[in-house]
């Protein structure tokens, strides 16, 4: 290392990314920056240390012994840097400054929005920040404050509150089921039908779970990466689609076969990371979230529902 040289802990940043994703690309992505300005950063970090940390392979980026060495260092920084913070945010009780919350694009598509209105009117001192995402942000490194999403296990690391089942059902817009021939109380011919998939990014879901079990691989005529992308597919007639029902149901174009199907549900939590949990802004809205969100039980559990279709 050149001896006037001081690590920058916004470098190390850059290295660790690519450390943890073995690709330019990916770590660029988990930064929110382009993967030129993270060849960028990496390169002028190993010059200014005088030593190469990575070897480039057609397989990614791999470290060296001296990229090994710095690594292990560089965790045990993030990780202490990390806990000060939750622990010093943990003390703060005034209630205003930002709070991150990472939900989906379905519950911002439905229902949230209005309870972030509300809350907001009550706390205009706070600054809402929501990221959707089809994974769960890591709360433990404080790239959010607290998860509003559905989970069956969720993390045992968060704590919060179960609030709701939720309900996933099959529908289709009225111009599909005219092509075929079908009503919304039909049976379904799950296989013979035409279906709008996911892709890889919601392979976990419960509904790529269950076409997976379900259907033949050639059963989809479309794949999507979001669920609201899915739902837009299928009001426009490409094909049947697996949604929850809080969002299938309030929206217009759209039709719900039967009734919910057993095998997608899954469930509504409220989360943060322990250390957060009685800073006043975490604490304000986990339960003013908690009791609106609640008042939305009959919408997320489907409880009026239609017969369930006989699925083969």
């Amino acid at each position: 290392m050149h001896s006037n040289y001081r690590i920058d802990w916004e470098d190390l940043r850059f290295v660790l990314a690519v450390a943890e994703t073995s690709s330019l690309a990916a770590a660029a992505r988990s930064l929110g920056v382009n993967h030129t300005t993270v060849l960028r950063r990496v390169g002028a970090f190993e010059q200014k240390l005088g030593v190469r940390l990575f070897d480039r392979l057609p397989t990614g980026y791999t470290l060296t012994a001296g990229g090994e060495e710095l690594l292990a260092v560089s965790r045990q920084m993030a990780e202490t840097v990390t806990e000060l913070e939750r622990r010093l945010t943990g003390q703060d009780l005034r209630l205003e400054g930002s709070l991150r919350i990472t939900t989906t694009d379905t519950l911002m598509a439905s229902v949230l929005p209005s309870v972030l209105a509300a809350f907001r009117q009550r706390h205009p001192g706070v600054l809402l920040e929501v990221a959707t995402a089809n994974a769960f942000a890591n709360l433990t490194h404080r790239d959010a404050d607290v998860a509003v999403r559905p989970a069956m296990d969720p993390p045992e690391t968060l704590v919060g509150r179960r609030i709701s089942g939720i309900a996933f059902a099959i529908y289709a817009a009225p111009a599909y089921l005219q092509e075929r021939g079908l009503e919304a109380g039909d049976d379904l011919a799950v296989t013979d039908e035409r279906w709008i998939g996911l892709s890889d990014a919601l392979a976990g879901s419960s509904v790529a779970r269950w076409m997976r079990a379900r259907l033949p691989g050639s059963a989809s005529v479309l794949r999507c990466d979001s669920l609201v992308a899915a739902r837009e597919a299928a009001a426009a007639g490409l094909g049947l689609v697996g949604l929850p029902c809080y969002l299938g149901e309030r929206t217009p174009g759209l039709v719900r076969i039967g009734s919910p199907v057993a095998e997608m549900a899954t469930a509504l939590w409220i989360l943060t990371h322990e250390d957060l949990r009685r800073t006043a802004r975490v604490s304000a809205f986990t339960e003013f979230a908690g009791q609106a969100l609640v008042k939305h039980r009959p919408l997320f559990e489907a409880s009026q529902g239609q017969d369930a279709p006989r699925i083969p």
